[in-house]
């Protein structure tokens, strides 16, 4: 799974590969411990205009599907197993028309070492920007008024599969990893092969997943109110 990542760079600075043609105004500033529920910077394609526009929106981590009654069911869904989700009703539709790249500087996994969990933090070796497979849906909130700014909530969820290597000894689940240059196919909203895009996430996401880098870091990153690059510095095990 992934229940907690570093965004350390907002922008151009962390996506400029992916071409994006607009950033919204109000992006989050960068956190060395985004949490549950906590607004994070995704990429997607909006089918509003012809050819689609690629966006850097701020989304809140948990997707949360147009027929909810309430934000609370986004703290249930941060995670999808990427093996599950064109079978799953809260997922299905997203999967269709609505992927999105969850850019990263590097996430967070617990290994547990007897009676405890030691955190350990995953990211790339060269320090580049590290894509995950996510999913989007927009929701309306049924109280506030038409014109209420706030009535709109974007929300994402991050696609996780079976982890290998040495991320496997770490963690059984991992985040579904895309290369830069599979994002294009990802991203598409007018693809019909939906199942062939994902299959081939799946399938791609261990080349990705072998050049990533790991150390023990501090567990002052399991309380959400830190946060701070002092997080990410190794620790001894």
């Amino acid at each position: 799974m992934c229940g907690r990542f570093v965004v350390a760079n907002v922008g151009s600075e962390l996506v400029g590969v992916l071409r994006v043609d607009l950033e919204a105004d109000d992006l989050p500033a960068p956190s060395f411990n985004v949490s549950p529920t906590d607004p994070v910077a995704i990429v997607l394609d909006s089918i509003k205009t012809e050819p689609p526009t690629r966006r850097l929106e701020s989304a809140r981590w948990g997707l949360v599907p147009a027929w909810a009654k309430d934000l609370s069911i986004g703290a249930r869904a941060i995670n999808a197993r990427a093996e599950e989700v064109e079978d799953k009703p809260m997922f299905r539709k997203a999967l269709e028309k609505r992927r999105a790249v969850v850019p990263a500087s590097g996430y967070y996994e617990w290994k547990k070492v007897g009676d405890a969990k030691v955190p350990h933090y995953i990211h790339p070796a060269d320090d580049s920007p590290l894509f995950m497979a996510g999913l989007y849906e927009w929701w309306k909130n049924p109280v506030l008024a038409d014109d209420d700014p706030a009535r709109w909530v974007l929300s994402f969820t991050i696609l996780t599969r079976d982890a290998i290597g040495h991320l496997g000894s770490i963690h059984d689940r991992m985040p579904l990893f895309l290369d830069p240059d599979f994002a294009d196919a990802w991203l598409d909203p007018t693809t019909d092969n939906v199942g062939d895009i994902l299959d081939a996430a799946i399938d791609a996401a261990p080349d990705v997943a072998e050049t990533l880098a790991d150390h023990v870091v501090a567990k002052a990153v399991g309380n959400v109110r830190n946060n701070g690059p002092e997080l990410i510095e190794p620790v001894e095990p």
